[in-house]
């Protein structure tokens, strides 16, 4: 019998969060040392007010929690706002069902006309498994030429992970990189069978020691708006506000959107960027 992927990546949650916590962060006796780091389950469990069994069946993936124990488990594990809306996403899906294919998102042309009318303004289109579907002239430029970029490689995780000049790009490579992984994991928390983020997290966790380490861990964040420092080889310096906008035709894609504040350094930088992305010689792909 099929178990539930839900049921374990729900499970492999709450062993992520009770081993983030101290006895001394939720009132409890240290009690000597530990084998591992975090709480125990059967603290966990007394802490819920359920019983051990319970609370261990729960990890297994083989039964589905009550809201009430829900509830008590997300104060129990000190859970923030994304992390509880990602539990709840998780157990709500009861019956497992053989996940379907998801394609690759398309981009519809009304979209690829609105990034190009952007001139001065980087923008790229991503889905929920990170994959760069589209982009214009200045995100090409702010990021990288993602025409060059293999379809089947275009993502935006992978190039985190596998392309040196981002390292470079991102003065917090590690912070980015962090979130982007938590981003990517809840935006994808209803379809946990999926064989291409499968492969994705397979190839990257092969590949790099840190991924594997950072995807285990099982942190979620909502992909929103944030402010973030690059050091770009053109231009220098750039401190940029980014905002993801979902696209009604399509809820699975956002459009990241990079912006600076008028009168700043960046902002001057960003419109000599611009000029220099204007240069026929620079001219890069738009769109997959």
């Amino acid at each position: 019998m099929n178990r539930d992927p839900h049921r374990h990546d729900l499970g492999e949650f709450l062993k992520a969060r009770r081993a983030e916590l101290s006895p001394a962060a939720v009132g409890l006796p240290d009690g000597g040392p530990r084998r591992v780091a975090g709480l125990r389950r059967e603290e966990v469990a007394v802490l819920a007010a359920i019983s051990t069994d319970y609370y261990v069946r729960l990890e297994q993936g083989r039964i589905q929690p009550s809201p009430s124990v829900l509830e008590s488990l997300a104060q129990v594990l000190r859970l923030d706002d994304d992390q509880r809306a990602y539990l709840y996403e998780l157990a709500a899906k009861d019956d497992y069902r053989p996940p379907r294919r998801r394609p690759r998102p398309k981009v519809q042309p009304q979209l690829q006309r609105m990034l190009d009318d952007m001139a001065h303004t980087p923008a790229f289109v991503i889905g929920p498994r990170t994959e760069i579907v589209a982009w214009n002239a200045m995100g090409a430029a702010l990021i990288t030429d993602f025409g060059k970029i293999p379809e089947k490689q275009r993502y935006y995780i992978r190039l985190l992970i596998t392309d040196p000049a981002m390292r470079e790009l991102y003065a917090d490579w590690e912070g980015v990189t962090r979130l982007s992984i938590a981003q990517m994991r809840m935006h994808n928390a209803n379809n946990p069978g999926d064989a291409q983020l499968a492969a994705l997290v397979g190839e990257l966790s092969v590949r790099d020691d840190q991924f594997r380490q950072w995807w285990a861990a099982h942190n979620v964040a909502v992909r929103d708006t944030g402010t973030k420092h690059l050091r770009h080889p053109v231009v220098g310096d750039l401190y940029l506000d980014w905002n993801a906008v979902t696209w009604a035709a399509d809820p699975n894609l956002q459009i990241i959107v990079w912006t600076a504040e008028p009168g700043t350094p960046s902002h001057d930088s960003l419109r000599l960027l611009a000029s220099w992305a204007a240069d026929p010689s620079h001219t890069t792909s738009s769109s997959a």
